[in-house]
């Protein structure tokens, strides 16, 4: 048969069965004999035949299809898309997932999501504006992963990022750091609530909130560490583990040592904080819990509950090896 895909009508002749029977064998349904169940399955087998599920959702009046957007420049989110695949299996539902890259806008990425016909939306850490979203939302449920602010048409599962900088804040105090500085996030999604919250935290405890300019990646860790090295705090919370690994990796070339000289702390808890080599003190959002509260609030949605509902996790600290007792304490 060449490169022709294998058909129906293909397993039914190597079986010496109907195509019907074929099909009852393909979709579970009953009908047919065992033995003629095995004479189909081994025959399909051989020929390396495929239900070709693009023609079965043409036929059915529903996809089970739940549309994922998601940004390759956030390793975090991959964590987030494994947690949604298990998910959505559970449940009876596929996952599609669309990138949103260097020349692939948000609103393309949606846009492909609808050509294949998701009947939900789960947008992580949308852009978007406020109207251009309820725009999505008159047209099927969306769920907003990781963002909050996003208007009451449209659900959301977010992590409190106040919680989440109130526990860092305390935990390096609790090790004796006063002199502690906050490498922001920019205007990434988070980036301000999280900068106001340790301002607040900081000024709070009686302490100076010193921020700089940092970003979600680890170049602009890198940079921010840089512009430390003249006026060195004792303490650093990072945007995210890229800049934290970015602001690691800047002291190290400057000879300085981790935790003895100055404790670093990520937020995300992201397999980069896990890894053996680097073990770095995280903010933990819980990707699978945030995951599977989206999938199970889209499928919600689509199978009764009518109101929008906003969900807010509480983060946690997990504890590795960057961050120690202030130097001199």
């Amino acid at each position: 048969m060449g490169d022709k895909r294998p058909t129906l009508m293909d397993v039914a002749e190597a079986a010496g069965v109907s195509r019907a029977l074929v099909s009852i064998v393909m979709r579970n349904a009953p009908g047919a004999s065992d033995a003629t169940r095995s004479k189909v399955q081994e025959a399909a087998k051989a020929l390396g035949y495929r239900p070709d599920s693009r023609a079965r959702l043409l036929r059915s009046s529903r996809t089970r299809l739940l549309g994922v957007s998601y940004s390759t420049a956030h390793a975090f989110h991959a964590e987030i898309v494994d947690a949604a695949y298990a998910g959505a299996t559970e449940r009876g539902y596929d996952i599609a997932l669309s990138a949103i890259a260097n020349g692939r806008p948000e609103p393309r990425a949606i846009e492909s999501l609808l050509d294949l016909g998701c009947e939900a939306l789960i947008m992580i850490s949308p852009t978007l504006g406020e109207q251009e979203l309820s725009g999505y939302a008159a047209r099927l449920p969306v769920v907003s992963l990781l963002r909050d602010d996003v208007g009451e048409s449209l659900d959301s599962v977010s992590s409190d990022d106040h919680a989440g900088i109130r526990i860092a804040v305390e935990h390096l105090s609790a090790l004796g750091h006063e002199q502690i500085v906050h490498v922001d996030g920019g205007d990434a999604v988070s980036g301000p609530q999280r900068r106001e919250a340790f301002e607040a935290e900081m000024a709070k405890r009686g302490l100076e909130a010193r921020v700089v300019p940092g970003g979600p990646t680890e170049e602009d860790g890198l940079r921010a560490g840089q512009s430390l090295l003249d006026e060195l705090p004792t303490a650093v919370i990072a945007f995210n583990d890229r800049c934290a690994l970015g602001v690691w990796e800047s002291f190290r070339a400057a000879g300085l040592r981790v935790p003895e000289d100055v404790s670093i702390l990520g937020y995300d808890d992201s397999q980069f904080a896990r890894l053996s080599y680097v073990q770095l003190s995280s903010i933990s959002q819980d990707a699978p819990l945030l995951a599977r509260a989206a999938v199970d609030r889209a499928i919600d949605r689509l199978e009764g509950s009518t109101a929008a509902a906003h969900l807010v996790r509480t983060p946690h600290l997990v504890v590795r090896r960057t961050t120690g007792v202030r130097r001199g304490a």
